[in-house]
């Protein structure tokens, strides 16, 4: 048989492409890029691709995802450009701190860490560093305030976010209603009784512009956001609800029967400048804010918030300050806390019917330090598999969900199991498990291959980056409906959309029968599987273990040993980022 039209049309626009790009392919190629990258490179830049990489070859870093400084740096240095060129030490500095926000949460660096670090790793004096750290202040490309070095964006982030709390936490309102009436009537209307703590968040929720609610699971944050929305609809108040993720989102929208919406879509994010259309001059029409999940939420994102709180409004930041910090730079929740600014409730009562759960009793157990009920009872909610063997305990998680938890608890596999990891790394780690949960629970779905990576149909995936064209964002999942040799496409199915990746655009999505800990956050999943062996010594930690756990709803499986387990109880090392949040929300006079 001939070729299909569709076929000859497609091989006939690649001939075409292939024609421009081949200039450029020569080029990187012989620079060790890869065709992935080339293929990303001459989207961004088009004829312009060599004449764009020879006057600035850094300049990749920064405008194309997945080409870090190392690959710039390659290409520079095989240019001819000199390890002391300036060129090069201002784009290792930016990237220095870049990375630093983005692997380590800092909002800026010490200036002597930076340029030690800076200094290590471009292999050139400290007082060159020194030189172009002042040489990018100059050019308003850093901010040097004291002894620190930011980023500008996250300077006025922080500094934009720390006046903003501190306008909204002096506002009091003066309440003329009788708000402990409102609550009775709510409680008799609704059936509802409210502890104590919560009466006392309802009442502030109610007299100041800023609350700040916090506790664990089972302490009753979504009956009091419940309450508090009856409370505010009764006084006919418009409330907006809003989370960081979408999965968040929709938790909150289950939790309360009204929609909730991601930060991204209140404040409605235009891809096209790159920018909210909410803001100081253009506010969010509502009366009331709540937004949950706000450890999530990093010093950027809730800068960009703040902006759009009309002052008359009221805010509410809910939150587990005990789980792992955003994944982006800051602290802001626990920096928040830490202010003494702004009124805080912290809910601490488990409420009975959340006392007959394992999952809730040890996560609290947990996080007071000390070891988890484990008793084998067939009722029980929470287990250990002992086994000290790494490469044990794959084959045991690939068996727990091929045919044990299905068979035993009537679930699917791909819907209703999530494997949590420590790290990417070693045999328990998320890229190692993924190929073995790929191979057993989808072994013969239709192929795609790119580099290291092996899509299948029917494969549960993940997009690994905020990618605002196709509107999917970092912690979104789906699944492969379908893969067109032909156009070299893959399409995947997420919980509102189809999109499409070609294949050069396939290093933003992951397999993800297996995801990281600090991917899950935000997310609930009927049941949690988590292999926890001294393998991932590194990454043992009290609010890893904490956030893993509460992301179950109805069980959790740790398979690994004893050891593990205590030392990431007894682990309660918190990472410290640098952010000076605390201390300019308290600096009443700031502007």
């Amino acid at each position: 048989p001939g070729l299909g039209a569709k076929r000859v049309s497609l091989i006939m626009k690649a001939w075409q492409e292939q024609k421009e790009i081949h200039n450029v392919m020569l080029f990187l190629q012989s620079h060790q890029v890869g065709t992935g990258h080339a293929v990303k490179i001459w989207k961004r830049y088009g004829q312009e691709a060599l004449q764009a990489i020879e006057v600035n070859p850094y300049r990749l870093a920064t405008d194309v995802w997945g080409i870090g400084f190392q690959t710039a740096d390659q290409i520079a240095r095989k240019m001819g450009v000199e390890m002391h060129s300036e060129q090069r030490i201002l784009a290792g500095i930016r990237y220095v701190l870049e990375t630093s926000g983005e692997k380590g949460g800092h909002v800026y660096l010490p200036r002597r860490e930076l340029v030690q670090t800076c200094a290590e790793s471009l292999e050139v004096p400290g007082e060159m560093i020194e030189s172009s750290i002042d040489g990018l202040a100059a050019r308003d490309e850093a901010v040097l305030e004291a002894e620190r070095v930011y980023l500008p964006p996250l300077f006025y982030s922080e500094k934009g976010t720390a006046t903003r709390i501190h306008q909204l936490s002096s506002i009091q309102r003066i309440e003329t209603g009788d708000i402990q009436q409102e609550i009775a009537s709510i409680e008799k209307r609704d059936g509802m009784i409210f502890a104590r703590l919560q009466k006392v968040a309802l009442e502030k929720a109610l007299s100041n512009s800023l609350l700040v609610l916090t506790g664990g699971p089972g302490t009753g944050k979504t009956t009091t956001i419940k309450g508090l929305l009856a409370l505010l609809e009764a006084r006919g108040k418009v409330v907006a609800l809003a989370a960081p993720t979408g999965r968040a989102a929709k938790r909150m929208s289950q939790a309360t029967d009204r929609e909730a919406k991601t930060i991204h879509r209140l404040l409605k994010f235009n891809p096209s400048d790159m920018a909210f259309e909410k803001n100081f001059e253009n506010p969010l029409e509502a009366d009331a804010i709540i937004v949950d999940e706000v450890s999530m939420v990093d010093v950027v994102l809730m800068n960009s918030l703040l902006r759009a709180i009309p002052i008359s409004s009221t805010l509410v930041l809910v939150g587990d300050v005990d789980q792992l910090p955003s994944v982006g730079p800051g602290n802001v929740l626990k920096d928040i806390i830490t202010s003494g600014v702004a009124e805080v409730v912290g809910l601490n009562e488990i409420f009975r019917q959340a006392q007959t759960s394992s999952i809730v009793m040890n996560a609290h157990t947990i996080l007071a330090g000390e070891f988890p009920d484990l008793r084998r009872d067939r009722e029980s909610d929470f287990f250990l598999l002992e086994d000290e063997d790494p490469s044990q305990v794959c084959e045991v998680i690939a068996e727990l969900c091929k045919t044990r938890l299905p068979r035993t608890y009537g679930v699917d596999p791909l819907e209703d199991i999530q494997v949590l990891t420590p790290m990417y790394r070693g045999d328990t780690g998320a890229t190692n498990l993924n190929g073995v949960l790929q191979n057993v629970l989808n072994p013969s779905g239709k192929e795609f291959q790119r580099g290291g990576s092996r899509f299948r149909v029917g494969d549960k995936v993940m997009q690994v980056r905020n990618n605002y064209d196709k509107d999917v964002f970092n912690g979104d999942m789906g699944r492969i409906e379908s893969i067109d040799d032909d156009a070299q496409v893959l399409a995947v199915r997420f919980p509102d959309k189809q999109v499409e990746y070609e294949s050069a655009e396939l290093d933003e999505i992951d397999l993800s029968y297996a995801i990281t800990v600090h991917k899950s956050q935000g997310s609930e999943y009927r049941i949690v599987v988590l292999p926890l062996t001294t393998q991932h010594f590194v990454m043992l930690q009290r609010n890893l273990l904490y956030t893993a756990i509460t992301r179950a709803r109805d069980l959790v499986v740790i398979v690994g040993s004893r050891k593990a387990l205590s030392i990431a109880i007894r682990n309660n090392q918190v990472s410290e980022r640098y952010s000076s949040l605390p201390e300019r929300i308290r600096m009443s006079d700031y502007s």
